[in-house]
């Protein structure tokens, strides 16, 4: 929900170019906070978590035009730095794919990383709070504020980009009256999965999608996004749930306070 699949073209070139700098900036503050040894050893982990991202992103759930992110999951098990290292590299990928525009890689990473951080800090506090053996409630918990706070910056970014740029698969949600129809009327089912999006110009972008207006548009995102949240909170809990039980140091060394998790130690030790 809070990857945002706006062509080249749309956004104002002060609101993307600002938000590239800002993301560069992200990047160079996040590569000098992860200690040299953290990086070394983290860089099996940060592909094999972009990669999960990747795959998550690019698959649509139909019904509800939405997918998977698993930021939560990738910001407890890299934590903010790495996550947002993580969060730059995935969205350049997808927009290589065509999800979005090179324009609104700035953007995407910022957000991502925002939702992964938020991920990191809420279950961090959540299991510090209630201990390692409410790692599903905390995750699913934390999972819905963290992005319903990141959509709320999606809308944000959207009223500062104008009408141009709410241009949204709605599934089977009717944009015009909020009111769910049959997805598979037509007798097509898609999945969606590495699909290939053609770059299109903002006017084919208008014509293909729903074009609405600031309030629709966010009308749209907050009755399709509690059903994605859910979603996401399940999958998440799921995840971290296992990750915990097999491999605890990745996950429960945030309930410890370790300032550094112990990659590759499944024990949370030296």
């Amino acid at each position: 929900m809070s990857h945002i699949h706006i062509p080249d073209g749309v956004l104002p070139v002060w609101l993307w170019l600002g938000a590239w700098l800002l993301a560069l900036g992200m990047l160079t503050v996040s590569s000098r906070m992860a200690t040299r040894e953290q990086s070394r050893r983290a860089v099996p982990l940060i592909g094999a978590v972009s990669a999960l991202v990747l795959v998550a992103m690019s698959s649509e759930i139909v019904p509800l035009a939405y997918h998977v992110n698993l930021t939560v999951v990738a910001g407890v098990l890299l934590g903010p730095w790495l996550g947002a290292i993580s969060a730059f590299i995935v969205v350049l990928i997808l927009a290589l794919f065509g999800h979005g525009g090179i324009t609104v890689v700035g953007l995407n990473a910022l957000v991502i990383a925002a939702e992964m951080a938020l991920g990191w800090t809420l279950v961090r506090g959540g299991m510090r709070l209630f201990g390692r053996k409410r790692v599903r409630p905390v995750a699913a918990v934390s999972t819905v504020i963290a992005l319903a706070i990141t959509t709320t910056m999606l809308v944000g970014i959207v009223a500062l980009a104008g009408s141009g740029a709410t241009v949204r698969e709605t599934g089977a949600l009717d944009a015009e009256t909020l009111e769910f129809r049959n997805p598979f009327s037509n007798g097509i089912v898609s999945v969606g999965l590495l699909r290939e999006h053609e770059h299109e110009s903002a006017e084919e972008h208008a014509e293909h999608g729903n074009s609405l207006s600031v309030s629709r548009f966010a009308a749209v995102v907050y009755t399709l996004g509690p059903f994605g949240w859910l979603l996401e909170a399940l999958v998440t809990a799921g995840i971290l749930g296992y990750v915990a039980r097999v491999r605890p140091s990745l996950v429960l060394s945030t309930e410890r306070g370790a300032e550094h998790p112990h990659y590759g130690d499944e024990h949370g030790r030296h």
